[in-house]
């Protein structure tokens, strides 16, 4: 239960009492600042607790986004502020030192909330101030300002307001004119009906699977109705978030769930295309497409979350190309041609569904690569450029970030540490493993691929040895992930046994949900996976190591057997450690984030 303490004079008339219970608060009236105070320390410290003043005139949902959002420890609005339990000391704090002060009569004269966030402000502790728009939150001085203000709430349609608001505010052209005018409208009666964000969710991730089931059947009917059910989950994928942001329903779990399912129903989708294209009427064999795809796709996301990380807070960031890029983006056609062009989720997977509904898994999964290659080198070749030009100063987290990210086992830390000789700048020399590997495993020499593997572990460890600040050390995850997934693919394409490529696609969707989880502890500000978990799992180069020995000692059968042990055993572990993480309460809260391109 949360509890909201009303401080200041009351008002005959004012609604606030009501709006504040309406929104699960149970109210408590402060005669002044001092019996504010006390009222506080009642409050148990594990709740949600606000200091509202009681001539407080605005919108029910201004009130809603300013107390009850679960993202933030403090937030505040004009008239307002609240805690959760990590906020709950330094809010104590304030009132505390205010009353010290000779405030605690002073309730009557200014807003006791308003003195407490400004004395948050003086302390540092970050004080979430949510955008209101058009609509009104403020404490009237005196009755003529206090009827202005009420004029002023009745001028605004409230609902009109937190509809928009439900929607991102930057998306792709399909979700925006083709979803969101009508998804946002789904998100309310969702919302009124008492569903949930995860609810919407995981209905979301059942659709797509159904939608992969239909594509499986390898029939004109099943790839039909694929397509349309694929064009029905992501309408409810874009529910969720809307019903989140209208309902302020935000949670760490939610955030997690819908991240993971989003690439959960994605691949099974291609799946379920490789297998309806090996059932269907010509037995064709896509299956080395789909992994393509996945690992296209998986790559692509990489090279966001690498850059991204390396720049979201260096110093001196900026460069001609950021410049250039921000003027087409005052142009409004070019803004959306640039969004488009990249291919993001709603684009692909409209894409997708039309596809596989018109023609073959062959041709879906031609043109999906044509797509994602192309979005990939402009997005790519922008941000190089961008890199290349700017003067930006790497921070010491970011270098960890990039380092988590890349993934390095305890097979290339060991090489790194017992290997005096340095071999030169991280992203060179990792480029110059990941060829030898590359040039390894198309030589037609068996043992081969395992000699280039074991380059491909110095490599790795040198790479890592010095701290990813240059200009393009960004690249080297990325780079990490394609030579893995890449040497997964190309050895079970040629063990060329009935099998192999799907348990191939088995394990890289393992791997890259490690990967992924990965992104999304960073995100969160919780680091990377244990040390543990990386160590059981052998790290990309370990894994790229043991499938070149595999392959080479293992009869083609005997490969896919070992591909698919692998899979399973990779996938339970990394599920097991991230469900664990993910629903304990010490799991970070992730704010509501869109997905990259």
């Amino acid at each position: 239960m949360s509890t909201a303490i009303l401080t200041g004079q009351p008002v005959p008339g004012s609604s606030i009492e009501g709006d504040l219970r309406s929104l699960g608060f149970d109210v408590r009236v402060a005669a002044d600042a001092a019996d504010a105070e006390t009222l506080l320390a009642q409050v148990p410290s594990d709740q949600r607790v606000a200091v509202v003043d009681a001539r407080f005139v605005g919108h029910l949902h201004a009130l809603r986004l300013g107390l009850t959002d679960p993202r933030f420890p403090l937030a505040a609005i004009p008239g307002a502020v609240t805690a959760q339990a990590a906020g709950r000391q330094a809010l104590t704090r304030a009132m505390a030192r205010d009353n010290s002060a000779g405030g605690g009569t002073a309730v009557a004269v200014d807003s006791l909330a308003d003195r407490m966030v400004t004395a948050l402000d003086a302390d540092g502790a970050g004080v979430h101030r949510p955008e209101l728009g058009s609509l009104v939150a403020e404490v009237p001085a005196d009755p003529q300002a206090r009827n202005e203000a009420r004029q002023a709430v009745a001028n605004v349609d409230e609902e009109a307001v937190r509809l928009k608001s439900a929607v991102k505010s930057r998306d792709g052209f399909f979700t925006t004119f083709c979803i969101s005018p009508y998804s946002r409208y789904l998100a309310r009666w969702c919302a009124r009906r008492g569903l949930t964000p995860n609810q919407v969710t995981t209905a979301s991730l059942l659709t797509a699977l159904i939608a992969a089931g239909c594509a499986a059947t390898g029939t004109r009917v099943g790839f039909v109705a694929a397509g349309i059910l694929l064009i029905c989950s992501f309408v409810l994928d874009c529910t969720d978030g809307q019903l989140a942001r209208y309902s302020l329903q935000y949670s760490t779990l939610g955030a997690w769930l819908d991240a993971t399912f989003d690439r959960a129903k994605e691949y099974a989708y291609y799946a379920g295309l490789a297998l309806g294209a090996a059932r269907g009427g010509g037995g064709d064999d896509v299956w080395a497409l789909a992994l393509g795809a996945m690992i296209l796709q998986t790559c692509r996301h990489v090279v966001d979350f690498s850059f991204n990380e390396a720049n979201h807070d260096a110093t001196a960031n900026t460069s001609p190309t950021a410049a250039l890029s921000d003027k087409l983006d005052s142009v409004g056609w070019t803004v959306w041609v640039r969004r488009m062009i990249v291919l993001p989720i709603g684009e692909r997977w409209a894409m997708i569904a039309v596809l596989t509904a018109v023609t073959t898994p062959r041709i879906t999964f031609y043109v999906l690569l044509a797509g994602c290659a192309f979005a990939a080198t402009y997005t790519t070749a922008g941000r190089v450029l961008r890199s290349l030009t700017r003067r930006a100063q790497r921070t010491d987290r970011a270098a960890q970030a990039l380092a988590d990210l890349a993934d390095n086992g305890p097979l290339a830390s060991l090489v790194a540490r017992a290997t005096r000789v340095r071999l030169g700048a991280p992203l060179l020399v990792a480029t110059a493993g990941a060829a030898v590997l590359a040039v390894s495993l198309f030589s037609g020499v068996t043992w081969a691929p395992v000699a280039g593997a074991v380059v491909y572990t110095v490599t790795a460890g040198q790479a890592l040895y010095r701290p990813l600040k240059g200009a393009l050390d960004w690249l080297v995850p990325p780079l990490f992930r394609f030579a893995e997934y890449g040497t997964v693919l190309v050895l079970a394409a040629k063990a060329d046994v009935n099998g192999a490529l799907p348990a191939a696609f088995g394990l890289v969707a393992a791997v890259a949900y490690h990967h992924y989880d990965t992104v999304y502890r960073i995100r969160g500000n919780a680091g990377a996976p244990p040390a543990w978990l990386v160590r059981a799992i052998g790290g990309h180069d370990g894994r790229t190591l043991l499938v070149t020995v595999l392959a080479a000692v293992l009869t083609a059968s005997q490969f896919k057997v070992a591909l698919t042990a692998l899979a399973v055993a990779v996938a339970l572990l990394v599920l097991v450690e991230s469900i664990r993480f993910w629903v304990s309460a010490g799991a970070p809260a992730v704010h509501d984030e869109g997905e990259p391109a």
